[in-house]
């Protein structure tokens, strides 16, 4: 039509484009959407004998070998886990979550943790991991070493930066001592192994990796945290970075579910022996396991409340971190804690009751409902 107004031409022109827009529209809704996939990345501070990616002696020990967190994701094939072990501990683990390539550091170390708050890392503490972890003082037999007093101008091995650090550091101040009377080594635990079986040190400071050497004639073990001052020993938590908390605040909450339902199962003196088969995939014997908990409740250490013992140990060795030039800047530990996800994944599993509580010297102020079971049983 030679006298059709050119806007109505130009409409008709373009019918058959918008038509194949629409045909591709629905065409496209059609198609199911590929979600995109959301990996939870896992650091943890160690590694087992031989470098084994096992944690072993704590609840992520059960968590990680029982697969606790990833059973909580099964049916989310959008979510994937990954998990890293660090053979350099905390200090190590530290340097990844400075470069953003952590979401979660679990069990690490309270002085670790401290430093990394200190120096500004953004993070939140989430819940407990393990408290009151036994440390022990193996020597070399016939040097002479048989009390912490001993230990003066003697080459010992210490992993610095790592929590064994300021907990032996007390240790010494109880008997006399500080680091400056202790001709000290830094060495992981690896290489402390190594140096005491060839005799390149006196004695080493260190936990459960210990009694193997023991077993094998190669150590003694002069000194033991177990009867002595309730505060001695070392702590480590769970934290997670604010970013990735404010992001998936849904996915915490699962994950520290999850990790909860584990210390249950880790604290349950039922699971005694199948927690230690659990934790043996990191290389270390069973024997060596048992001897580390001996005469001792597994929910003592096995906690995930962060209780006022807990708070005053991170407080305490937050001061003494900053008194030894270890950290610049103090670090404040009560506006790190946050509890709606611990308390949440407690009440939804009915275990808000089932851990004892200790106040800030670490006496018992209530009795866990685990205690009594364990009572029952016996």
């Amino acid at each position: 039509m030679p006298n059709e107004p050119r806007r109505t031409r130009i409409v008709k022109r373009f019918l058959p484009v918008r038509a194949i827009f629409a045909l591709l529209a629905g065409l496209l809704a059609a198609v199911p959407a590929v979600a995109e996939t959301t990996v939870i990345r896992f650091g943890y501070p160690g590694v087992g004998a031989d470098n084994r990616p096992f944690s072993y002696g704590g609840i992520t020990g059960a968590a990680h070998a029982g697969g606790f967190l990833e059973r909580a994701f099964a049916n989310d094939p959008d979510v994937k886990l990954e998990w890293t072990f660090f053979r350099g501990a905390g200090p190590a683990l530290n340097e990844s979550l400075a470069a953003g390539q952590l979401d979660f550091a679990i069990g690490l170390g309270d002085l670790p943790s401290i430093v990394h708050r200190a120096n500004g890392l953004k993070t939140k503490w989430i819940a407990t991991e393990k408290v009151r972890d036994t440390i022990y003082l193996a020597v070399r037999p016939n040097t002479g070493i048989t009390r912490i007093e001993d230990l003066k101008g003697r080459k010992i091995s210490q992993f610095k930066g790592t929590n064994l650090q300021l907990a032996a550091d007390r240790v010494l101040a109880a008997h006399g001592l500080t680091e400056r009377n202790v001709r000290f080594l830094n060495l992981d635990f690896g290489n402390a192994i190594a140096a005491l079986t060839s005799g390149d040190v006196d004695g080493s400071f260190g936990g459960v990796e210990l009694f193997e050497l023991r077993r094998r004639g190669v150590v003694d073990i002069a000194y033991t945290t177990k009867g002595d001052d309730p505060t001695f020993g070392r702590n480590a938590a769970l934290f997670v970075t604010e970013a990735f908390e404010r992001a998936h605040p849904d996915l915490v909450q699962r994950v520290v579910t999850a990790f909860v339902r584990a210390a249950h199962y880790a604290a349950d003196e039922a699971n005694r022996e199948a927690v230690i088969a659990l934790w043996t995939k990191s290389g270390h014997p069973a024997e060596s396991f048992r001897a580390d908990f001996e005469n001792e409740p597994l929910a003592r250490r096995l906690t995930p409340l962060l209780d006022e013992y807990v708070l005053a140990r991170y407080r305490d060795q937050a001061a003494r971190a900053r008194e030894y030039n270890l950290i610049r800047k103090d670090a404040d530990i009560d506006g790190w804690v946050e509890r709606k996800y611990l308390d949440r994944a407690l009440v939804e599993l009915g275990l808000k009751s089932y851990w004892p509580q200790y106040d800030a010297a670490g006496h018992k102020v209530t009795t866990g409902e685990v205690e009594r079971t364990r009572a029952a049983a016996q």
